[in-house]
């Protein structure tokens, strides 16, 4: 049985294709303003961010009336970073109207919310918006979407989709791209005759699985979701269960509120039937991805499968010198409360808890988007902490280290095809596709994630402004190998204090300052950017000295370059990989993660003619390159060994190669062959073993580094299988089992 008088579609696109623009005109035709009311543009974009960005960050819910049928409508995110958004909604409707700019084509967005779509079966819409666009090629556009739905392996069905010409922002439609509309009546007519009904089983008993979560001041978490099956009534007694928590005891609530969407609200009901999209509020600890279902018929349902997040970022309480002057929530407790809070909300992300850590956790999300909105948020709400550069996620698959690929469109001017392919090209990305479209070019790439970082200002600055790029992860792929963050370096603060005029303008020959005059900074503060790769400390609090001689010109105006102002964005983007940003409510700093400038770069380099050559890096950046090895690149914890045969770059226990600073001799799990052949060097001593298989033997633990070698050769006996003679410089090892037989 279906209920003919609703229908439930939701309104899936690549970003800035006008979906927004499109339900503002549904709403206005399908009757919801009173004549006279005042309306804005974008309606549903109701949080700050979405109005101040221009884009859409959480799905939002609306309904028409349209004759007698109730049309249910979810506007969703086109950023490919609110994809889990978008998965989870999919599951409330029973169609959708794809919408495609008339003049970009599909993107890699809407391959992504389309092949969503087609997996669970629904019924597609294909409206190509924007037509009266000058640059419009409708006609191209078309077979680009057929294609599109070839590659995704749409059904015969799926691929006779119907498909409308629209102006979403004068709020036209027609059947043909030739004739002009005159209004939405062929979208709406279409959405009824082709768009199922939701199936309507009333006499089963209740069921419903949460899609969303919202949040009211006053009643708290409010569930919303499309009813499976049954009737509730108001006050009924309901029980919730979730699919992927079989063994968790049903919790027992109450039906205390329940409402209906209507136009841009939210009407109250006394009671909800099969099909219909509602909203319930009234129980506490509900999440997304539970199931409200009748007490006596406990049937939790599958929630749709989000993908796994492909980047992560630390998030740590402040420890700056000028932590807790401008936030109102400093301390970890409130940092991790506000984390895992956002999780109940936003089904893509996922924090965990760092071990051994109890001020940081990790936070991992779909992109830089995603995370740098979280990020606005708290800052918005009074939170202060830091944030770590963003870092992907790697994944073992078949004994392969694996990492996430993009699918990465940009449309360029053809002036600047050659710079895009060249930049993108030595950060590993493979072009798998270019298309002429007037005069312009569209190419396609599948690039590493990690190859994005820091790429989209160079992006503006090759294209001039004119270029539009966008990504979606495709897949996870064999490691690329290294490649070069960042080719410039920080300008970094030498002294806590405040910049004066006379400072910065020695400064600003060094590089591209971000601060002007009057800015308290502190040591190991970033206050620009050096054109260099290597990092230059500059004293931005330096006056000058007054003296009673002065030459000519001497006391001109220093004449200031205006400094750069980053968005919060473009500093996650400049960040080094020994670099953090202190967020706060009114500032955004960045800093060296070790502030002290004597103390910020430290490595071990272990040479001997007998052996290969050692470099490990304990903190800081280290990068050295010859014509034999070419160009290797330390992060922390990494070692270089360098031998006649070649490079290899390795992870290693900083321990065992730094314990010296501190006076230890550390050694885990190695051969008795290469610990002495340590002690030989420090001794000035030769070592002899009566056998060659006891260099072999392998051993862990520590020593002080000064001690005598024979505390070691005294422990050595202690274990029970070898030991050991001394004769002047000489020392014979041999096995203790051998000597007793």
């Amino acid at each position: 049985m279906q209920n003919e008088k609703l229908r439930n579609v939701a309104i899936i696109a690549h970003v800035d294709h006008g979906k927004t623009t499109l339900v503002d005109q549904m709403l206005k035709q399908g009757g919801v303003y009173r004549e006279n009311q005042e309306t804005v543009e974008r309606v549903m974009d109701s949080n700050d961010l979405e109005r101040e960005r221009g884009i859409t960050i959480l799905a939002k819910n609306t309904a028409i009336q349209y004759g007698d049928t109730k049309i249910n409508i979810v506007d969703t995110p086109g950023h490919a970073d609110f994809g889990g958004e978008v998965e989870r909604i999919l599951k409330m409707v029973n169609g959708v109207i794809l919408l495609v700019d008339a003049a970009e084509g599909p993107m890699p967005q809407t391959r992504f919310v389309l092949s969503r779509a087609l997996e669970l079966g629904h019924r597609v819409i294909v409206v190509v918006n924007k037509i009266d666009r000058p640059d419009q090629r409708i006609h191209e556009v078309i077979d680009e979407v057929l294609e599109l739905l070839l590659d995704l392996d749409a059904t015969p069905e799926q691929l006779d989709s119907p498909m409308l010409f629209c102006s979403a922002r004068q709020g036209v439609a027609s059947y043909s791209p030739d004739v002009p509309g005159t209004d939405l009546k062929p979208l709406f007519d279409t959405i009824l005759s082709y768009i199922p009904a939701p199936e309507a089983d009333l006499d089963q008993p209740f069921q419903m699985l949460v899609s969303a979560i919202d949040y009211n001041e006053f009643v708290g978490r409010i569930a919303i979701g499309r009813v499976e099956r049954g009737v509730l009534k108001q006050n009924q007694e309901i029980a919730v269960c979730n699919y992927h928590d079989p063994d968790a005891p049903a919790k027992k609530a109450k039906a205390v509120s329940m409402y209906e969407f209507q136009g841009l609200g939210k009407q109250p009901i006394t009671e909800a039937t099969a099909g219909n999209i509602i909203a319930m509020s009234g129980i506490g600890d509900i999440t997304i991805g539970d199931t409200i279902c009748a007490p006596e018929c406990v049937e939790p349902l599958p929630f749709v499968k989000i993908s796994a997040p492909t980047m992560e970022m630390t998030f740590s309480v402040n420890d700056s010198p000028y932590a807790g002057r401008e936030g109102k929530f400093v301390t970890s407790r409130q940092l991790r409360d506000r984390l895992f809070r956002e999780t109940l909300k936003d089904v893509s992300l996922r924090v965990t808890e760092i071990d051994g850590a109890t001020d940081a956790f990790n936070v991992a999300g779909r992109g830089e988007m995603s995370l740098s909105i979280l990020i606005e948020t708290m800052r918005r709400e009074g939170y202060e902490f830091q944030v770590s550069p963003p870092r992907v996620l790697y994944r073992t698959i078949d004994g392969k280290k694996c990492e996430p690929i993009e699918r990465l469109v940009a449309d360029v001017p053809s002036e600047s095809v050659g710079a895009v392919i060249e930049k993108l090209g030595s950060r590993k990305g493979d072009l798998i596709e270019m298309t002429p479209v007037g005069s312009r070019m569209k190419l396609e790439f599948l690039i590493p994630a990690r190859g994005l970082f820091g790429y989209r200002n160079e992006f503006l600055t090759d294209t001039r402004g004119e270029g539009i790029m966008a990504s979606v992860f495709d897949s996870y792929a064999p490691y690329k190998g290294d490649l070069n963050r960042r080719s410039t370096g920080s300008l970094v603060s030498f002294e806590t204090g405040e910049s004066v005029s006379y400072g910065l303008f020695n400064a600003q020959e060094r590089g591209a300052l971000f601060i002007g005059p009057g800015v308290k900074v502190y040591e190991g503060m970033i206050v620009g950017v050096s054109p260099k790769q290597e990092d230059i400390t500059v004293n931005v609090c330096k006056k000058k000295q007054m003296t009673n001689m002065r030459a000519a010109g001497s006391d001109e105006a220093l004449r200031l370059v205006p400094p750069r102002k980053l968005s919060l964005e473009q500093c996650l983007e400049f960040l080094a990989d020994d670099e953090l940003l202190e967020v706060t409510p009114e500032s955004l700093r960045m800093r060296k993660t070790i502030l002290n400038h004597e103390k910020r770069t430290a490595f071990n380099i272990n040479a001997y003619t007998d052996a290969s050559v050692y470099t490990t890096l304990v903190h800081g950046k280290v990068q050295f390159s010859s014509s034999s090895i070419g160009t290797i690149i330390l992060s922390p914890g990494e070692q270089a060994v360098v031998s006649a045969n070649g490079s290899e770059k390795r992870m290693v226990d900083l321990d065992e190669y730094v314990g010296w600073v501190d006076g230890r001799y550390v050694f885990n799990n190695r051969p008795l062959g290469e610990i002495m052949q340590t002690f030989e060097r420090w001794y000035d001593i030769q070592v002899y073993y009566e056998t060659p298989h006891l260099r072999d033997i392998t051993y862990s633990g520590s020593l002080k580094r000064y001690g005598t070698i024979n505390s070691f050769l005294d422990a050595l006996e202690l274990t029970g299988d070898l030991t050991y003679k001394i004769s002047g410089r000489n020392i014979l090892i041999y096995d203790k089992v051998e000597e007793l037989e």
